[in-house]
């Protein structure tokens, strides 16, 4: 069993890691580029080349405890793995520990949010993201990577960030307010604020890849041009960590490239500068 980047058994230890990481490898519903479900093992085999020292806020979060969970295999139906990841999910909301998770693609997000927002009405679900995922249903199915945020923006107070492409069906849906269109926040940072000001205390934070720029992150299966920078986007996840209680994550739509390795480690950067943002106080 490998380690997420290759700590010492003893910070991998279920009983003293306050994060626990859950695979889940689904591919079932996207429709373009395919390999979210080989994502997991290229985001650990990066992660073991990463230095576990994180300038920025001078900390060694590994020590806290990462401890990677069995992953969730159901592949049968998106109906099926919604109920899996659901079930799956309510039961670790039971533990004290801080919950992560790694797709595979965006319809995994919808049982952990689901999960979240039963246990967590007041909770705030941050979508960052390209697309803004919010139609009914799409190819048969209301679990497709499409309608990943539907039930969400029906059920709880959702934020969606670096929006640029959506089908017209989907304007039905979305709330202008609370949305932050990629167009609309180029070249300047007053938005970062007043999207955090729309947010209740705790929040779930659902990151999907493509919400990056291309030229950063070209392993997605549906890549967006004019997404974020590095710099911008991690300045804004310090700022949410900053005022408010994350209680979770995912990331998804990590499609492999073979022979670049470099998108598989900024996701590994992402991760554990997310997690450096969570505990560094």
């Amino acid at each position: 069993m490998r380690n997420f980047a290759g700590i010492e058994n003893k910070y991998a230890a279920y009983d003293i890691a306050s994060v626990l990481l859950k695979s889940i490898p689904y591919d079932g519903t996207s429709t373009w580029g395919k390999g979210a479900n080989k994502a997991f093992d290229a985001f650990i085999e990066a992660s073991e080349n990463m230095e576990l020292y994180d300038i920025e806020t001078n900390t060694e979060v590994y020590k806290k405890g990462i401890h990677i969970l069995p992953e969730i295999s159901e592949q049968s139906s998106p109906e099926t793995v919604f109920k899996t990841v659901y079930n799956n999910t309510k039961e670790l909301l039971k533990t004290d520990k801080f919950l992560t998770f790694f797709g595979g693609e965006h319809s995994i997000s919808i049982g952990i949010i689901k999960a979240f927002y039963e246990k967590y009405p007041e909770i705030t679900i941050l979508q960052l993201d390209a697309h803004s995922d919010l139609r009914k249903d799409y190819l048969g199915s209301k679990y497709n990577h499409a309608c990943a945020l539907h039930d969400a923006n029906k059920n709880c107070n959702l934020i969606q960030v670096g929006i640029r492409s959506m089908d017209i069906s989907e304007t039905k849906y979305i709330n202008k307010e609370k949305c932050f269109f990629a167009e609309d926040i180029y070249g300047a940072d007053n938005w970062m604020q007043k999207s955090i000001d729309l947010m209740s205390d705790k929040v779930y934070i659902t990151f999907d890849l493509d919400a990056l720029d291309p030229s950063i992150m070209p392993a997605t299966g549906t890549p967006e041009p004019g997404g974020f920078d590095w710099n911008t986007i991690i300045k804004y996840l310090r700022k949410i960590f900053d005022q408010r209680n994350v209680l979770g994550f995912d990331i998804v739509e990590l499609a492999p490239i073979e022979g670049n390795k470099a998108p598989n480690f900024l996701v590994a950067k992402l991760y554990y500068k997310m997690l450096s943002y969570k505990f560094r106080k």
